[in-house]
């Protein structure tokens, strides 16, 4: 058994019931990635024909014309955007991210997909020197109002599928789809954290973006995947604003393998594992007092569940987020998913454990969930308080 090099690092081994957060480390990469990428690592390759070997493998798994590795999905992003605006022409794509001279630099994207993964999704479009054009309202978005932005200078439309997107008010895909095509506009879609990955180029999408290292369990980067001549426009972006982005010769070949292990792969058997952890957790959080577990479907359709956990702070006598910092600060820690946590409830994600960590994230509540009712609860820490504790231990960085 490999040691585990956290220890060795001073790091914490922590246990993720969050997902695949970057934050984190994204997902257990697959033995035939992390395979491919030590017998990589050696070795000298000629990097454009190695991306052309990824570009086949990609264009099989995802029902494209051609397919591109790139740094991270958020270097997608830009790099697709670029490719948008320049094409093949290399002295724009040198003068990038200046746009002077190029006939669309603009990009249109629903004001509800204006979200945060991390990182704001338009400063990835602006990175590439594209304005960006909001279209609607957070939570009200009509057809005439992308029509509207959809102008000459329009080089693409932003779609962004993620939990993080208001999940209500915005035009679908195959809308989006319909009314850019009908006046000449690609369609990007970033779909980091999506299962499927050939639905939405079936949909409408010219270019979809994927992690390679989320659901696919391959190493640090981003598949662009969809119409040649779009893929080819970003890959083109490595002789400029893409240099910087660049991926290295393991994550390439990493990410070939794991699509080839995904292709393989028993989803079946994992959805049963994943399925096991959660009825283990509802039964046992269920016996406490003022907690409500309920098994939740995924916000955008990828097949899977999750744990959805209600602290009642009068009968639980801890908060949410209380109860959340306490699993993250015990030992081991165990880090839940806590992004609409002031609602009063935080989700527990099955997909990235190891063998037994499943019963340890249950004995860990019991022993929190116990000491909260064991003891004098202190005064629950407020909401704007936990948010500054986590922002400045970040202004903190490196100490």
């Amino acid at each position: 058994m490999i040691p585990d090099i956290r220890a060795h690092l001073g790091l914490r081994p922590i246990i993720n019931v969050s997902g695949t957060m970057t934050a984190l480390g994204a997902s257990i990469v697959v033995p035939e990635a992390v395979a491919a990428v030590t017998a990589m690592l050696t070795q000298f390759v000629e990097i454009n024909d190695l991306h052309r070997r990824a570009s086949a493998t990609i264009a099989r798994l995802c029902a494209s014309e051609a397919g591109f590795v790139t740094a991270s999905c958020a270097a997608g992003m830009t790099l697709a955007v670029a490719g948008a605006m320049t094409g093949a022409d290399l002295a724009a794509i040198e003068r990038l991210p200046d746009t002077e001279g190029l006939a669309r630099d603009a990009v249109a994207i629903q004001a509800g997909h204006m979200v945060g993964y991390g990182a704001p999704v338009e400063q990835a479009i602006r990175l590439a020197g594209a304005r960006v054009l909001r279209v609607g309202q957070a939570t009200d978005v009509r057809a005439y109002q992308l029509e509207a932005a959809l102008g000459p200078r329009c080089a693409a439309v932003m779609h962004v599928v993620s939990h993080h997107t208001v999940q209500y008010g915005q035009l679908a895909l195959e809308d989006v789809a319909e009314i850019a095509h009908a006046r000449g506009v690609p369609v990007i879609v970033d779909a980091a954290s999506e299962y499927d990955l050939r639905g939405f180029l079936a949909r409408g999408a010219d270019v979809a973006i994927y992690s390679a290292h989320k659901f696919l369990g391959g190493p640090t980067a981003g598949i662009v995947a969809g119409r040649k001549d779009l893929v080819r426009a970003a890959f083109l972006q490595n002789i400029g604003i893409g240099r910087g982005m660049k991926v290295g010769k393991e994550s390439v070949a990493g990410t070939i393998a794991a699509l080839d292990a995904w292709e393989r792969r028993d989803h079946a058997a994992v959805r049963a594992g994943e399925t096991a952890a959660l009825r283990l957790w509802q039964a046992r959080l269920s016996a406490h007092a003022g907690i409500r577990a309920v098994i939740a479907p995924d916000p955008t359709d990828n097949p899977l569940d999750r744990l959805e956990v209600h602290a009642d702070p009068a009968g639980a006598r801890i908060t949410a987020w209380d109860l959340a910092d306490a699993l993250a600060a015990g030992d081991p820690p165990v880090i839940v998913r806590d992004h609409e946590i002031e609602q009063g409830w935080f989700q527990l994600d099955p997909c990235n454990l190891h063998p037994g960590e499943a019963e340890t994230v249950a004995a860990r509540f019991d022993a929190e969930l116990e000491r909260a009712r064991g003891t004098n609860a202190a005064a629950p820490t407020g909401l704007a308080e936990r948010r500054r504790r986590r922002f400045a231990s970040l202004l903190r960085w490196p100490d």
